[in-house]
């Protein structure tokens, strides 16, 4: 029998629309997110900025399996000038196949995403640009539906996956073959998928509820939880960062169940939540990105050329031994990443502080090119700046703070995830930055981006206001929320040039240079 009062709707609200607008909606600004991203992904015909890295690397894990060195160096970058030519002859030879290992300072499945690209397209700028523009776009896709799903409006939907389709680093990010994009689509998918499990995760507590139950009743099998324990994984396989949000993640999952015990009448939430939500969460937050992580390394272990994967070696043929041997090589490499990034130090002309991220004060020139034609005057330049949106970043930073106020006066659970996940990828940074001077970079805030963009979301439902508010109170937020989107358009167009590569006169150039902190007259290559 259902407890007195407790109302399956008041766990689980309904949608505003209907199930068919929740995916057109979506999907229309995902199609119009996707052309911004695919048109002209080839230009510039260049290895832009870290390309040079994982581009190559992608492309060796592609034909070898590992990672292998290749011709050149950063002076001398013999590899990239044969890529763009059509030659792949760039491998450098050894006596030993073992010799040319590569030292690789991030896990494979970013590379292996980039390989796919150039699998179906060849190994050319399209090629390895394809998987950061598909991630890219099913991230606005993802978004828009995870917004839905949290404010239960297709509008408010449509205008985060909009938003996030504005967003100059988005866009860079996602024609470019770095990383970061990958990082930021699955910790988004994990998210998404989290805030699924909570919906289905309710609907079974109002379903299976019972007074006598002071704990509330056990829910089962919970597929979505594993899912995003699946994606944190791969999360962590794309960039060791991605640990901050499962570990995030994983707190938060506990806190919404026992919150929904709570909410269904259970006088002992917290002790039903550990009792029978928390042994599937090991599973799905320790278990599954265990498994995910070390599948991503299956070509490592599969071949004898990766880099120290001969550092103990077996004595023996047992298999046991080759086994436990394989795996302290690998923990052995992964320690000597783990030094690398912990004396990461290296000066680079557009590093920066992480508190000086949300402001966009230093932004990363992926790409310069000047003196050319092409723009209607005897010189012009091209170029590819890695920065954000100003009036999204400068309005997610007042929403932020909005955002605080919301929780604080009314602990709502979407105003606590959005600032627990910013927090997950922004204030780890600190640490670093203070305690070993790690040399930084904007686009290390590239997961958080989603979650930026969902805080100006949901302070755009409260400027909205409900549904049964006066048409008066409704036309005005919406013409208050349309001004800012509109603003935002327009800053992304204004800043498109100095985004894709556009040939632009001299004068256009600087003009777009919104603070001198965003130029300077050197660029190399970060990691």
């Amino acid at each position: 029998m259902r407890h007195q009062g407790l109302s399956p709707r008041r766990l689980v609200p309904p949608f505003q629309e209907g199930a068919l607008a929740g995916w057109l909606g979506p999907l229309a600004v995902a199609v119009f997110g996707g052309l911004l991203r695919f048109i002209g992904l080839g230009e510039p015909r260049a290895v832009v900025f870290d390309e040079t890295y994982y581009a190559k690397d992608a492309y060796s894990l592609l034909v070898e399996g590992v990672e292998r060195s290749m011709l050149g160096d950063a002076k001398d970058p013999i590899a990239d000038r044969r890529l763009l030519a059509g030659d792949l002859d760039i491998f450098r030879q050894c006596a030993q196949p073992e010799d040319c290992a590569s030292f690789v300072a991030h896990p494979p499945l970013g590379k292996w995403m980039i390989a796919v690209g150039e699998w179906l397209f060849g190994m050319n700028p399209f090629g390895w640009r394809f998987a950061a523009a598909l991630a890219g776009t099913l991230s606005i896709l993802i978004l828009a539906r995870v917004a839905r799903r949290m404010t239960r409006s297709t509008l408010l939907g449509c205008l985060a996956g909009l938003l996030l389709a504005l967003d100059g680093l988005h866009f860079v990010l996602s024609r470019t073959a770095l990383l970061d994009v990958f990082l930021m689509f699955w910790v988004l998918a994990g998210f998404a998928c989290l805030v699924a499990d909570r919906d289905h995760a309710r609907t079974r507590l109002a379903g299976r509820y019972a007074p006598e139950l002071l704990r509330g009743p056990r829910l089962g099998w919970r597929p979505w939880r594993i899912a995003a324990g699946v994606c944190l994984g791969a999360a962590c396989a794309v960039k060791w960062s991605g640990i901050f949000f499962l570990l995030a993640f994983a707190v938060l999952s506990l806190m919404w169940d026992a919150g929904a015990r709570r909410a269904t009448g259970a006088r002992e939430p917290y002790r039903g939540a550990f009792a029978y939500d928390a042994p599937g969460a090991l599973g799905a937050f320790a278990l599954a990105p265990a498994l995910t992580y070390v599948a991503s390394w299956t070509g490592w272990f599969a071949t004898s050329r990766g880099w120290g994967r001969n550092w103990d070696q077996a004595t023996s043929g047992n298999p046991v031994f080759f086994v436990v041997d394989s795996a302290r090589s690998w923990l052995h490499y992964h320690m000597e990443v783990l030094g690398f990034h912990s004396n990461l130090q290296t000066p680079h002309p557009y590093m920066s502080e992480p508190w000086t991220w949300p402001l966009l004060l230093r932004p990363v020139a992926f790409y310069y090119e000047g003196d050319k034609g092409g723009c209607g005057a005897a010189e012009c330049s091209q170029a590819v700046i890695g920065v954000g949106t100003p009036a999204l970043w400068y309005g997610s930073a007042i929403a932020l703070i909005g955002l605080i106020a919301w929780y604080v006066a009314t602990r709502d659970w979407r105003a606590g995830a959005v600032l627990l996940a910013y927090a997950a990828g922004w204030l780890p940074w600190f640490y670093y930055a203070v305690a070993d001077n790690r040399t930084m970079y904007l686009f290390y805030m590239a997961p958080v981006l989603p979650f930026m963009v969902l805080a100006v979301t949901l302070m755009a439902g409260l400027v909205l206001g409900k549904r049964t508010a006066t048409p008066t109170r409704r036309a005005v937020g919406a013409a208050v929320v349309g001004a800012f989107a509109l603003i935002v358009l327009v800053n992304f167009w204004w800043l498109s040039p100095v985004l894709s590569a556009e040939a632009i006169t001299h004068a256009q150039y600087w003009a777009r240079m919104l603070l001198s902190s965003w130029v300077t007259t050197s660029t190399t290559s970060a990691t």
